[in-house]
């Protein structure tokens, strides 16, 4: 594997540390789950200001730091980004309506739930999209973005293995030799 920000042929970046594309530099893990994190934060935020529920900012700033982050963020750290909008959603949802203060400071326990959950059930199908949409691109930049270094050299031929049969026997006398090295004459012989 090449050093981390030496280009090679093209302009193209080694295949670990690109992004979606080919030509623009990938940015750690880190970085893509708090770019998804602070952009779903922030949707959250307007739009509970702003309407009192989830709503278009929410999705609009949900969907698209989810999958900048996938698009983003450089191959071999595909997993975070991944899996984040699930996560995103149990944790920035609750959070942001408890700081922006909704239950009312005299509320029960079953008051504060629901203030808390309304908004996580809401958001749900939005959630169940934007996770399809995120594994997608994902899996696809898995595949199609796999290194080269693995490919088969076009002047080697088939590689050849000895038969089962070969192995075998081959195994077993190592085996023997191996515990006939150790074997004095008055140890009994193993049936």
């Amino acid at each position: 594997m090449s050093e981390r920000g030496v280009r090679g042929s093209g302009g193209r970046w080694p295949m670990a540390d690109r992004s979606l594309l080919a030509t623009v530099l990938g940015v750690p893990p880190i970085a893509a789950v708090g770019l998804g994190a602070v952009l779903t934060a922030v949707g959250v935020f307007v739009d509970l200001v702003r309407v009192g529920s989830l709503d278009l900012v929410f999705t609009i700033c949900y969907i698209a730091g989810c999958v900048l982050a996938v698009a983003w963020v450089r191959r071999d750290g595909l997993f975070g980004p991944m899996v984040q909008p699930p996560l995103l959603v149990a944790v920035a949802v609750p959070v942001v309506v408890l700081a922006a203060g909704s239950p009312k400071p005299g509320a029960g326990v079953g008051e504060r739930l629901l203030v808390v959950g309304a908004p996580l059930v809401n958001a749900f199908p939005t959630m169940a999209w934007t996770t399809g949409i995120v594994l997608a691109l994902g899996v696809f930049r898995l595949i199609v973005q796999r290194p080269l270094d693995a490919a088969p050299k076009a002047d080697a031929g088939p590689p050849t293995k000895p038969p089962v049969s070969a192995r075998r026997s081959s195994a077993r006398s190592e085996r023997g030799e191996a515990r006939g090295a150790t074997r004095t004459s008055e140890s009994p012989r193993r049936s």
